[in-house]
């Protein structure tokens, strides 16, 4: 029988899915203990104990000095961040996506300008974004938005393109108006690919983030992560950064859970 007709049983699935983080974590256990009993006070792989100790301090100690709770006062902050932005880049995303795909004049204008801006490196206008809108959150804001939206607006054309040209005949021939057959015939069918393209920006949208709190920031995970790497505080580095993972992680999965509960179709056409 060929490998590749060939599936896992569903237990083996769940094995194999483990598999791979097991590794990794002996792998970093075994290094720890090696480069420990070198010297007992090296910082650069922790121990688990160390680990743990620095979750505590960060999540359930009140700092002295702010009196809040570090890990979450800083994932509060960058969520609002990352939300706003992810939200705003979703808003005009889906408006001007949708009008590319359905308006050839539209697609004539828009189309190549939205192309190039995508090839933009967002991080390249950092400065420029910190010097024009200030060192505050619009900036980091905005940077999280010109990082995601043209992706998304590209992608959800290139949807509506996509759709068989006989459902707009046929909308037409009903006598439906541009804007019924944008509302009824277009949105319902690119609204699932909008929410599989936050999934995928999910980690872009990180970077940003992560990369303007580190240059300008007085909270969030970013801005933790550089605070303490000149302390070579790796064991409040990890964690930070399993921390950061597993939020992104949540937000993929409730992603698609949405999508597969209001749009139950849509995962009958991935199987297709």
């Amino acid at each position: 029988m060929r490998w590749i007709n060939t599936r896992p049983s569903r237990g083996a699935q769940f094995a194999l899915m483990l598999l791979p983080f097991v590794l990794l974590a002996l792998a970093y256990v075994f290094g720890s203990a090696a480069r420990l009993a070198e010297n007992a006070n090296d910082k650069l792989l922790p121990s688990l104990a160390g680990f743990a100790d620095a979750i505590n301090r960060l999540a359930f100690v009140a700092d002295q000095r702010t009196g809040e709770f570090l890990l979450w006062s800083d994932t509060a902050a960058s969520l609002i961040r990352l939300l706003s932005g992810l939200s705003i880049s979703t808003a005009i995303a889906l408006l001007i996506g949708m009008l590319i795909g359905m308006l050839p004049y539209l697609r004539a204008l828009l189309a190549p300008f939205i192309a190039v801006i995508s090839m933009v490196p967002p991080l390249a206008l950092l400065p420029i974004l910190f010097i024009v809108l200030g060192l505050g959150e619009t900036s980091k804001i905005a940077l999280i938005v010109i990082g995601v939206a043209p992706t998304i607006i590209r992608d959800l054309a290139l949807k509506a393109l996509e759709l068989p040209r006989e459902q707009i005949v046929k909308a037409e021939t009903l006598g439906g108006s541009s804007w019924q057959i944008g509302l009824r015939v277009v949105l319902p069918q690119i609204l699932p690919r909008l929410i599989t393209c936050l999934r995928l920006q999910l980690g872009p949208a990180w970077l940003f983030l992560i990369a303007a709190e580190a240059i300008s920031s007085d909270s969030g995970l970013g801005y933790r992560i550089f605070l303490v790497r000149r302390y070579l505080s790796m064991d409040v580095i990890f964690p930070y950064v399993v921390w950061i993972t597993l939020i992104a992680v949540v937000m993929n999965a409730l992603l698609d859970r949405l999508r597969i509960a209001v749009f139950p179709w849509s995962e009958l056409e991935k199987q297709a």
